[in-house]
């Protein structure tokens, strides 16, 4: 989660944005430190009508390319499937609301987003861990948003089985010979990579290898959530929804069903009876691996830039210093 709004993007600008926007008339606005994506608020209108607020940091999602411009292509992609999810009768699609203009995000500066989405009042899953009933009820969503897909295949974009972030890690390791400035937490973090070089190069060929083989055998690829986490599921009443939606794009269906498998419950049995998909434990590996090889890419990224330090930055550092270690994870596949 982000502990502190950027400087630019305070209470005062939101109340602009959002009244040019969407007509949205704020009589209040709260930051919250929720998720690691981008920057929220709870916002309130004068009729007491709450919202959530999110801006994006197009520097900040490598699985969108690199390049601002694609960057924000690619997210306004994400936002607009997850609107015609929605409307073809996904109720649990938690999808931005429409500016007055019918967008689903608008570009403020060189490198932010913003958009509008309804509040959801509720509880939200835990990080890393689903309760029995959770696990049951996302596998659940998730092979309704599968079969899905032909109601969005032409507007969502695809992730392929590409690495997101691979040009930062590679640009990372040729560089470990030069002093690393951005910031405090900069040489520690360049120290913490040498140490763990070969290792981290090792994960990118498996990553290779492995999505060599998805390719290979092909199969069919659906609009997937990207990252149905438990921090993603929010409980309101005696249902549930999905929200951050940013992520959204066709790919094999292991890339939201990694999460689900090889733990205890039958969430991999109610899946398959649903839609008639047998998982592939192959993809399953990929994704897994790629999920932390892209936040390494984001670590890095923050620990290069320009930065100070702050209960983000450590965080981000502490990242860095675990997933550089995760070699003895896949000691089995590696060997």
């Amino acid at each position: 989660m982000r502990a502190a709004p950027p400087e630019e993007f305070d209470a005062s600008a939101l109340i602009g944005f959002l009244a040019d926007g969407w007509g949205f008339d704020v009589d209040s606005a709260d930051y919250t430190a929720v998720g690691a994506g981008g920057y929220h608020w709870v916002v309130r209108d004068r009729q007491g009508s709450r919202a959530f607020v999110t801006i994006d940091e197009l520097d900040r999602k490598p699985w969108l390319k690199d390049k601002r411009e694609s960057v924000f292509d690619g997210l306004r992609r994400a936002y607009d499937t997850a609107a015609a999810l929605h409307e073809c009768g996904l109720g649990f699609v938690v999808a931005p609301i429409p500016t007055n203009r019918g967008e689903t995000l608008r570009r403020i500066g060189q490198r932010h987003t913003i958009s509008l989405l309804p509040f959801v009042a509720g509880q939200a899953g835990r990080f890393g861990h689903y309760d029995t009933v959770e696990r049951t009820a996302v596998a659940k969503m998730l092979a309704q948003l599968h079969r899905a897909t032909p109601a969005v295949a032409s507007l969502a974009g695809s992730t392929g089985v590409e690495l997101p972030g691979r040009s930062q890690i590679e640009a990372a390791l040729q560089e470990l010979n030069q002093t690393w400035l951005g910031g405090p937490f900069s040489e520690p973090a360049r120290q913490a990579l040498a140490v763990h070089a070969s290792d981290v190069a090792e994960l990118i060929d498996l990553a290779d290898r492995l999505a060599a083989d998805i390719e290979g055998r092909g199969g069919e690829w659906v609009v997937t959530h990207g990252e149905p986490h438990a921090s993603n599921v929010i409980r309101t009443g005696e249902s549930y929804v999905l929200v951050d939606w940013d992520t959204v794009a066709l790919a094999p269906p292991e890339r939201d069903l990694w999460m689900l498998v090889g733990d205890a419950g039958d969430a991999a049995t109610i899946y398959s009876d649903a839609t008639g998909h047998e998982i592939d434990q192959v993809a399953v590996d990929f994704f897994r691996l790629m999920w932390d090889l892209k936040d390494l890419a984001t670590c890095i990224d923050v620990m290069r830039a320009p930065h100070r330090r702050s209960e983000d930055t450590v965080r981000e550092y502490e990242g860095l210093t675990n997933l550089v270690a995760i070699r003895d994870q896949w000691a089995a596949l590696l060997e």
